[in-house]
């Protein structure tokens, strides 16, 4: 098997160049913008349980022991839980704590939702980019008569440009889409139990609403 034979400089471009640019027009600035942090994601540290929880463990220790109105602001590296943390020392309540994660959570569910969107469009669109490789190398045939290395050529292209196209949809965008829905699944469950745990430990050191909150309670 020559593996020479199955790269084609035009057909891979009319199939990737096609897609990147049908894909852009779909997606918008906001789409590749939010696909292109997402991709960074993957390729950066991922959010640790253990880490993050240690950054932290003094300061939700000495909240527990001597009360919110001594906590210092937190010197975790992560920008939701130092947000978090400086939300209930401002408040003084834990539902502040909660209300800032779930901003947080809502910012990524809305980044991830944006980014799979994309990806999914790439994959959507890349077979069909292959069958327009196909037909324009179709198109491509003398209409006087047929010779053998004309007929090699348009038909070597025809069916490269349908490869590619399958092969970039379904061993490329396809895992790579999943991929991004798998990390963002896992980074969730791991916030969700970080903030359980929070809220466990600071449950009688914090109230639970904050001051507005109990006023219109009361």
């Amino acid at each position: 098997m020559d593996i020479s034979a199955l790269w084609d400089p035009a057909s891979a471009s009319i199939v990737l160049g096609g897609t990147l640019f049908a894909t852009a027009l779909r997606a918008g600035p906001s789409g590749l913008g939010a696909t292109a942090l997402s991709l960074a994601g993957l390729a950066t540290k991922r959010f640790d349980y253990g880490t993050a929880r240690a950054e932290i463990a003094a300061e939700v220790e000495s909240i527990r022991h001597d009360g919110v109105l001594r906590a210092q602001p937190s010197n975790s590296s992560d920008p939701e839980i130092a947000d978090a943390t400086g939300a209930l020392i401002r408040h003084r309540s834990l539902h502040a704590a909660m209300a800032e994660h779930e901003r947080y959570k809502q910012l990524r569910n809305t980044r991830q939702r944006r980014a799979l969107r994309t990806v999914y469009a790439a994959a959507e669109l890349a077979p069909i980019f292959g069958l327009a490789g196909t037909l324009l190398a179709l198109s491509q045939l003398p209409a006087g008569g047929l010779q053998a290395r004309d007929l090699a050529g348009a038909v070597g292209m025809a069916v490269l440009s349908t490869l590619y196209g399958l092969l970039m949809a379904h061993l490329a965008l396809m895992p790579l889409a999943h991929w991004i829905e798998r990390m963002g699944e896992k980074e969730e469950a791991d916030r969700q139990h970080l903030f359980d745990w929070l809220g466990e430990q600071l449950t009688d050191a914090c109230p639970s609403m904050s001051p507005p909150e109990r006023r219109r309670k009361a």
